[in-house]
């Protein structure tokens, strides 16, 4: 919320415990009296001024004698000086933020009254008389819209109420702090308001501070709009590699052992060995079957640790791989890898048991085999899978000399239209055949259906692929789509075989 919308008010309200009430006030005054009429004639000697009641006070005059003349000019004196105390404390204060009521003034002038005419009093009136009852002299509560009769009263925005009735729009309690904000006509406390409209911080749940220009400053995740203290970005603070969130203190992420950690939401659906991923492979390969882009030949498809990954990309000899790390290769080269043969345990906050094996990898073709790193959720997979099966295929049906905009771009198409036939429903790019159709939704089905915490993920990893800010694989996949969309995938392929770009 802008700043000139927002006031945040000092010293609104005035109490009784900041500055003298009309109890106090009167204690002072009685004080004063008191010592006044201790001088008094000895008939009225030690008589005290009597109180009934809170808001009525009635005193017997003591007679006076001509001897105390020059003792009682002497108190009057040092009577008109502490009335003039009491009324200037009030009216040193702003219009409208005085703290004061109506017996409060009419005393004083009673009181002054009495003591300017004490030489010659009236035969009859007391010294202190309450006032006559006039409607029209009231002020109006803005809170309740009842009469402030008698008692306390709040002068605030050019308007009255009842100390009760002056309240925090957000909680409905009474606001007696020293100061308060307000938003238009609302009145908040100040820590309601801050609740309500300073930011929080979702990774250690605290108020996100302000900079060295006293401007709050975070960060804020594109796609689930997760909001932080740029400090998280630099103090360890564990990130999920899948779905990029950051860890909130009062959830726990699964480590993988090898510096990359998984939130809960992914961990449901992760693939954690080859034989739990070769359904979703073959349901792939069914799904480019569909599409009239069947594979004929049976490339091996493997799940590895992150080292035997990055290995085995040292040990390729050409292309790109994907940024800021890579999570699927397509492998050319003879090589042995060492896959993930069993599924290890969850334990504590880290995963124990894990099984490898090394697998000595032929090249009986353009492609040796696919390798995807383990750990991750179901439709990431399966998106790395239709990218690298997509590179395979182009290997396959002789694709030579690609740009890397223009492989790693198709790839990334093929790998966003796999997503969309699984998050969408009734998507344009489901298979055509009745085989690859019911093989897509194999996992799917098998559990009953997707929730909707992985269907957002696949949203998310459709927002990854439109949104990489590389010239590759982003730059490549927006002129692979807008290609696409136009000419179709058929049309679009076979001018990428003739011209080695992407039809204009």
């Amino acid at each position: 919320m802008s700043s000139s919308s927002v006031n945040h008010i000092s010293q609104p309200c005035i109490y009784g415990h900041f500055v003298s009430s009309t109890t106090e006030r009167k204690s002072r005054l009685m004080k004063w009296l008191s010592k006044l009429f201790k001088g008094g004639g000895s008939g009225n000697r030690g008589q005290q001024p009597q109180f009934l009641g809170d808001e009525n006070m009635v005193w017997r005059a003591p007679a006076r004698s001509m001897d105390d003349n020059s003792r009682t000019n002497k108190e009057k004196e040092e009577l008109d000086r502490a009335i003039a105390l009491s009324l200037a404390e009030d009216l040193r204060r702003p219009k409208g933020y005085r703290w004061r009521t109506d017996q409060d003034e009419d005393l004083a002038r009673s009181l002054q009254d009495n003591s300017n005419s004490s030489s010659h009093p009236p035969k009859y009136a007391p010294s202190y008389a309450p006032w006559e009852y006039n409607p029209n002299s009231y002020r109006k509560c803005s809170g309740c819209n009842k009469d402030i009769i008698s008692g306390n009263y709040l002068g605030c925005m050019e308007t009255f109420f009842h100390p009760e009735c002056f309240l925090c729009r957000a909680c409905g309690v009474p606001i007696t702090e020293y100061e308060f904000s307000l938003s238009g006509n609302n009145t908040y406390h100040k820590s309601c308001f801050k609740e309500m409209t300073h930011p929080k911080c979702e990774v250690c749940h605290q108020f996100i501070p302000t900079n060295g220009a006293g401007l709050i400053e975070y960060r804020c995740h594109p796609f689930w709009s997760q909001k932080y203290c740029p400090a998280h970005e630099n103090d360890n603070t564990k990130r999920c590699c899948s779905c990029e969130r950051l860890e909130s203190r009062n959830a726990r992420y699964m480590s993988l052992g090898d510096g990359r950690s998984l939130c809960l939401e992914c961990m449901e659906s992760a693939i954690m060995d080859t034989g739990d991923c070769q359904p979703l492979y073959h349901s792939i390969r069914d799904y480019y079957e569909g599409m009239n882009m069947k594979i004929d030949q049976q490339v091996p498809m493997l799940l590895v640790e992150r080292h035997a990954l990055n290995e085995a990309i040292e040990g390729e000899k050409h292309g790109l791989h994907h940024m800021p790390e890579t999570r699927g290769l397509c492998l050319s080269e003879e090589q042995t890898v060492t896959s993930i043969l069993r599924r290890p345990k969850f334990g504590g906050r880290g995963l124990i048991g894990i099984r490898t094996h090394p697998q000595k990898l032929i090249r009986r073709c353009e492609v040796t085999a696919i390798l995807v790193i383990y750990g991750l959720p179901r439709l990431l997979t399966g998106a790395i899978l239709a990218h690298e099966l997509m590179h395979a295929w182009l290997r396959l049906k002789g694709y030579r000399n690609l740009t890397p905009e223009v492989e790693e771009g198709i790839c990334q198409v093929l790998s966003h239209m796999w997503l969309e036939s699984e998050v969408v429903p009734g998507s344009r790019n489901m298979p055509s055949t009745s085989t690859a159709s019911s093989s897509s939704t194999w996992s799917s089905s098998k559990k009953g259906g997707k929730s909707q915490a992985e269907s957002k993920l696949g949203e998310f990893f459709m927002h990854q692929i439109a949104h990489d800010a590389s010239p590759a694989y982003g730059g490549g996949f927006r002129a692979a789509y807008a290609a696409v969309n136009k000419y179709g995938l058929r049309s679009t392929l076979d001018h990428i075989h003739l011209t080695g770009n992407f039809p204009l």
